[in-house]
């Protein structure tokens, strides 16, 4: 896997920011942040081979999987910050909340009919976890026994509002309790930018 280190991460980020505040990428960014750690952590057990499969917040996630950071930055700068995919490093994002589960979920399935030895990750947020969509696709990934890992990123966030807010619940009931089957691995952290942008307006 691509070695990133966190100054690298957050470098990358900040360009992006900078692009973005300039008015040179014409479309939504969302941008990582506070994270690094957890992830540096968690594509050490990444392989090449494996697929990602990502949200709308993905440009930490293409950099550990080896997307090129040249190559990521073209395609943020036209327009496809939301939606990067490199077929080439078995990565693809998508903007839906939740879109990416059943993707998740069939390359899991073709994986195993193929007997391949490549895995599956697939990175959600906590508002997505709460849906009925992530309980149908942990369970049914866990319960045919299909190499996915489903990794929670928990900001405590629904979009701009609290996750507990937005769903009437105190999270702190499910954030990594039993609720989740095996292959589900959560983690929390406080976002350093804001959901979308960097904070100010900006005129495309």
């Amino acid at each position: 896997m691509a070695e990133q280190t966190r100054d690298e991460l957050v470098a990358f980020e900040k360009d992006v920011a900078r692009r973005y505040e300039a008015g040179e990428i014409k479309a939504p960014v969302h941008l990582s942040g506070g994270n690094e750690k957890h992830l540096i952590d968690i594509f050490k057990n990444v392989y090449g081979d494996d697929w990602v499969l990502s949200t709308w917040r993905s440009h930490y996630h293409a950099l550990l999987k080896g997307v090129p950071p040249d190559e990521l930055m073209r395609q943020i700068l036209l327009g496809k910050s939301m939606s990067v995919n490199s077929p080439e490093h078995r990565f693809y994002a998508s903007s839906i909340a939740g879109g990416i589960l059943p993707v998740a979920v069939g390359l899991g399935m073709a994986v195993k009919r193929k007997s391949e030895s490549r895995g599956v990750w697939c990175f959600v947020g906590d508002m997505v976890a709460l849906s009925g969509i992530f309980r149908e696709c942990t369970r049914y990934a866990f319960n045919f026994n299909l190499p996915v890992r489903f990794v929670v990123e928990d900001n405590g966030k629904s979009v701009q509002t609290p996750t507990d807010l937005a769903w009437g619940t105190q999270t702190q009931v499910w954030r990594g309790s039993e609720e989740f089957p095996p292959n589900v691995l959560w983690y929390r952290y406080e976002l350093t930018w804001p959901h979308h942008g960097v904070g100010k307006y900006v005129a495309f």
